[in-house]
């Protein structure tokens, strides 16, 4: 197994239990040192994708699932890995047991652009439903698309 730390629409356990069903959630942290943003607009088809950045001072929440070797190249697939869309990056995760190194999906494309309101709507219900605190969810659900 490997550990894979998730930020916008795949913090939504449900939506994980289809693309990965083998691969249950760990729990929650924080990565810290990062910030969410939004990119690569004509990747997208319905506006900017969700990556993060790293910026000092900042904070992303994040759900942590175990990943079985049978269900990476499913979420590879999904992520567009082979389409050269988002890469996988490894980050630290701060949880309440302490760091923990995971992986990410980081978009391949410059940081600008604005999410549709149904994709940003996505991510905010992902985040409340995963437990990410309240001001974290309307912040993300206050941020322009």
């Amino acid at each position: 197994m490997s550990l894979y730390a998730a930020y916008a629409g795949n913090l939504d356990a449900r939506l994980m239990t289809r693309r990965a069903p083998h691969s249950p959630l760990r729990g929650t942290g924080w990565l810290n040192g990062w910030r969410l943003t939004f990119g690569g607009e004509s990747m997208g088809w319905e506006g900017a994708l969700a990556t993060i950045v790293e910026a000092p001072r900042s904070q992303v929440f994040v759900a942590l699932y175990d990943i079985a070797p049978m269900d990476e190249d499913s979420m590879d697939r999904w992520e567009g890995v082979g389409l050269d869309i988002y890469r996988r990056m490894r980050v630290r995760v701060d949880t309440l047991d302490g760091e923990e190194p995971a992986w990410v999906y980081v978009l391949n494309g410059y940081e600008g652009g604005l999410p549709s309101a149904r994709y940003l709507g996505e991510i905010a219900d992902a985040a409340e439903s995963a437990g990410a605190p309240h001001d974290y969810v309307m912040e993300l659900r206050k941020r322009p698309c």
